[in-house]
């Protein structure tokens, strides 16, 4: 008898529909907060964190553990020494030219690439330059321009020049031979790009054109072209922000040499604050270009999605 009012009672429980608690309005929105939360603080404490370190300390003259305020005294020496503008010019010769040097190759080859099915299949083979390490591809190309003088006996080889270069002490032949190291790892970087965002675009205004006439130069220069405008324009400021913090190529292919005409603004602030051991000057440094980085990729930006929305 006991066994048959238990079984009734479980056939009844399990015929009895569940009641499933709706969660409060509150809950809903903060539930998907939560999920990204981890990831939030990992990257906040990765990037803020020093970030904030970093504006604090400039505020002192730090000596290994001696602090001492002096408030904007950094920023103040900072704008007025001219080792900090040399490096900043020398930061906007070298990045420009190898920026637009990548851009020109890059655009080139993904708009005769773009449409092959080669293309499609093999990309890996495309970014195998951005695969070697920055240290090892810099070390390659200083055993080609200085220590091994593989690009004079070439250009000896072939009657270009008569003597070898010395690519250390000339100003315009030591920041080529940075732009060139640059140019030859991250131009694929644009590359993979740009060719995704030809393949991307729709096809069908393309062959409207092709029907109404146009050539292939006119439907690249006035419809592929704006139309992937916003993310040639992401690429850039990402390649160009990098180019900023340009650093490896410089300590080991030329070390600022000759004359300080090769001392980017990274590599001064690494002289800085570990050859001079003045951390709260190179903070001071750190912050401003930081600030201008981000107000000159910002109004890049904003300008090219403004156009591609146009």
């Amino acid at each position: 008898m006991s066994i048959a009012t238990t079984n009734n009672g479980r056939a009844a429980s399990a015929a009895r529909p569940r009641i499933y608690r709706r969660r409060s309005p509150l809950r809903r929105k903060l539930f998907p907060y939560l999920l990204v939360l981890p990831a939030v603080a990992y990257l906040l404490g990765i990037t803020l964190y020093p970030g904030i370190y970093a504006m604090v300390q400039s505020l002192y003259r730090v000596k290994f553990n001696s602090w001492t305020f002096i408030g904007l005294d950094n920023y103040e020496k900072l704008f007025a020494d001219p080792e900090f503008w040399a490096s900043l010019w020398n930061t906007l010769v070298i990045g420009a030219s190898a920026l637009a040097l990548e851009f020109v190759i890059a655009m080139t080859l993904a708009a005769f690439a773009y449409r092959d099915p080669w293309v499609r299949g093999w990309r890996i083979i495309f970014l195998l330059p951005m695969l070697f390490m920055p240290s090892a591809v810099s070390f390659i190309w200083k055993l080609a321009f200085n220590d091994g003088g593989v690009v004079s006996d070439l250009l000896m080889g072939i009657g270009v020049i008569g003597s070898p270069l010395d690519f250390l002490g000339n100003v315009w032949l030591a920041r080529l031979s940075l732009v060139i190291t640059d140019v030859w790892q991250w131009t694929p970087f644009l590359f993979i790009i740009f060719v995704a965002a030809l393949q991307s675009q729709d096809m069908e205004i393309e062959e409207a054109a092709r029907l109404d006439g146009a050539r292939w130069s006119q439907i690249f220069w006035n419809i592929s072209l704006p139309l992937i405008a916003p993310i040639v324009a992401v690429a850039l400021v990402l390649r160009g922000i990098d180019i900023v913090t340009m650093f490896t190529s410089v300590f080991i292919i030329t070390g600022g040499t000759p004359g300080g005409a090769t001392e980017t603004v990274s590599y001064f602030i690494y002289r800085t604050g570990f050859k001079r051991f003045d951390f709260g000057y190179a903070s001071a440094a750190s912050v401003v270009v930081l600030v201008a980085t981000v107000i000159l990729a910002q109004t890049f930006v904003k300008r090219f999605f403004k156009s591609g929305r146009d």
